[in-house]
């Protein structure tokens, strides 16, 4: 059976026509969107540093090294923002953005960590785990000891100690989403140890 070569050019055509249109609706609608979804996740990384960093009243942006990117990235996650927290001017610790792995994709939080390097704080700014299960780490919900899963982590210290299992309780169901938040903050110790 031989297929005709005007056939072929009319069906490269059309598809060639139909991704031209769909390329085109999908700039419009990521041209409508951008700012507002850089908005909502500027007001969530506002609203997380707030919460990892009590008594803070300014957050200034650190400039972001190799040595720091490079020591998130050897921890397991990556650093995409690093804050130095202070309260009346004076430096109190810092916070710091990280991205690491979850179940169903990446688990974006900041972490708070005093001038001792010691967790002041854990927060989740945006993740894609699965409700009911992975959300039940993201929402802080509380382990069988009553404290939240995230909550578990203030006053822990020591990059690369955190361990499922070991020194972190997990979820029951949300191990995986557990490991992600535990290697996320290994990483904001390790950076914070590194710059201190």
């Amino acid at each position: 059976m031989k297929i005709d070569s005007k056939f072929i050019i009319r069906v490269a055509g059309t598809l060639t026509a139909i991704c031209l249109v769909v390329s085109a609706l999908l700039g419009g609608v990521n041209a409508i969107t951008a700012d507002k979804i850089a908005a909502i996740n500027a007001a969530n990384t506002e609203a997380s540093l707030n919460a990892v960093s009590e008594g803070a009243d300014e957050f200034a942006p650190l400039a972001l090294t190799d040595a720091m990117t490079a020591t998130a990235s050897a921890a397991g996650a990556k650093l995409t923002e690093a804050y130095e927290v202070k309260a009346a001017g004076e430096k109190i610790g810092y916070a710091f953005k990280v991205v690491a792995s979850g179940s169903q994709g990446n688990i974006e939080m900041i972490v708070g960590v005093d001038a001792d390097n010691a967790v002041t704080g854990v927060s989740i700014v945006n993740n894609k785990e699965t409700a009911g299960i992975g959300s039940k780490v993201m929402e802080n919900n509380a382990l069988p000891s009553g404290e939240g899963v995230l909550d578990q982590f203030i006053g822990m210290s020591g990059a690369g100690t955190l361990i499922v299992g070991k020194t972190v309780d997990a979820i029951s169901g949300a191990t995986v989403s557990s490991k992600g938040v535990t290697k996320g903050v290994n990483a904001a110790l390790a950076v914070a140890e590194a710059i201190a």
